[in-house]
């Protein structure tokens, strides 16, 4: 069994306060979850999607003498929050409490208020580089199993084209007609499933709201939200440009990227670029979680259509104090110098950049930028 990334992490955290734990369908939350016992034997695991475990969460009689209690998909009760800090602020924190939970356990903790100081946060992403195979040497074949397979551990571990497809196929079923059914209020599902087409074509592109309306014959605003929706239930995520204002950024068109690499369209380019995005992603969500750091992705591009596939910054508690650090990389599947709008920004604005090329088989220098063979760069994020 790997363990993931943020393992360790989450059991220090339950020690101090309960944990939520969300993230995207089928990215490993149950089997994390249920990992535990190896560290607390005496561990009580309640779905309430089973009738006799929702009974007992309802009736608030599950065991207070076990280590570690497990409630999974509680959030489909819609006073969860409230049962759950009732019986937090009367007993304590023992016994641990661990809530696991997809797209809706997030959106509730976005409106949240009523466990405010009471939980710690964490995110499970689909499985990483480092998570499976560690060694950069050894790494290659890791990674383009992951651009065929998609990186969610059953399609991953199979390593079965056919089987990657055939779950890909449940996956996006369960999404449209439990997960989106039951949170939102979509009246044309048939249109949302047009956009994750249509998406599916475009990653790597700014994304015009406008343009997506005509092609799907409806409001820029209903294609908004209903990226919004898909963001919520990790289905998609946004990559916004980088602008020193925030405001002037917002605005701008963004870039959309899958959860699941398996999804993108198109050649081996637009997935190792998505690859890359969500390994970003990962990382820097994963320092925000354990270590409280500010950390953002963006994109670069100016009005001469100078473009540079990420620039992100963390900011993060070092030895000597707070940390800062802002890198730019482009993303390549060939193995050739930086690209010339790489050169250019890394100049202009100082920041530290590299390039990061799928057919590299070893490290070069260009005038300070490194090219970095895909798992090198990969085996070097935090997770």
């Amino acid at each position: 069994m790997i363990q993931r990334y943020n393992q360790s992490h989450i059991v220090r955290d339950l020690d101090r306060k309960m944990v939520l734990l969300s993230g995207p369908r089928q990215a490993g939350k149950t089997t994390l979850a249920k990992s535990l016992r190896s560290v607390w034997e005496n561990l009580q695991y309640l779905n309430f999607d089973s009738t006799a475990d929702r009974r007992i969460f309802l009736k608030e009689s599950w065991s207070r003498s076990c280590d570690l209690v497990v409630f999974d998909e509680i959030h489909k009760h819609r006073y969860w929050k409230n049962k759950i800090k009732g019986v937090y602020d009367t007993e304590g924190p023992r016994p641990r409490l661990l809530v696991t939970g997809s797209a809706r356990l997030a959106l509730y903790q976005k409106k949240g208020d009523s466990l405010v100081g009471r939980y710690l946060h964490h995110r499970l992403y689909p499985l990483s580089l480092r998570e499976v195979n560690p060694a950069p040497r050894e790494s290659r074949g890791t990674v383009e199993s992951m651009l065929a397979l998609g990186s969610f551990p059953e399609p991953f571990l199979s390593q079965s084209q056919t089987e990657a497809r055939r779950w890909r196929r449940q996956y996006l079923n369960l999404v449209v007609t439990q997960d989106i059914l039951q949170l939102e209020d979509v009246r044309n599902i048939s249109s949302l499933e047009l956009l994750v087409e249509l998406l599916r074509e475009r990653v790597g592109s700014p994304i015009s709201f406008s343009s997506l309306a005509r092609d799907l014959e409806v409001a820029p605003n209903t294609v908004r939200r209903y990226v919004e929706i898909l963001e919520r239930l990790y289905v998609v995520f946004r990559v916004m440009p980088y602008h020193r204002n925030v405001a002037r950024a917002i605005l701008k068109e963004p870039k959309i990227y899958f959860f699941d690499v398996g999804l993108v369209a198109g050649d081996r380019g637009p997935r190792f670029e998505n690859l890359i995005a969500l390994h970003l992603l990962k990382h820097l969500h994963f320092l925000e979680d354990t270590q409280g750091a500010e950390a953002r992705l963006h994109y670069l591009r100016d009005k001469q259509e100078r473009e540079v596939d990420f620039l992100w910054t963390e900011d993060v508690e070092a030895s000597r104090g707070r940390a800062d650090k802002t890198m730019l990389l482009e993303v390549k599947t060939a193995d050739e110098p930086p690209s010339r709008s790489l050169r250019y920004f890394a100049e202009r604005l100082g920041f530290k950049a590299a390039q990061v090329s799928l057919d590299a088989r070893q490290q070069q220098q260009f005038e300070g930028i490194s090219v970095l063979p895909a798992a090198e760069f990969l085996s070097s994020l935090a997770c």
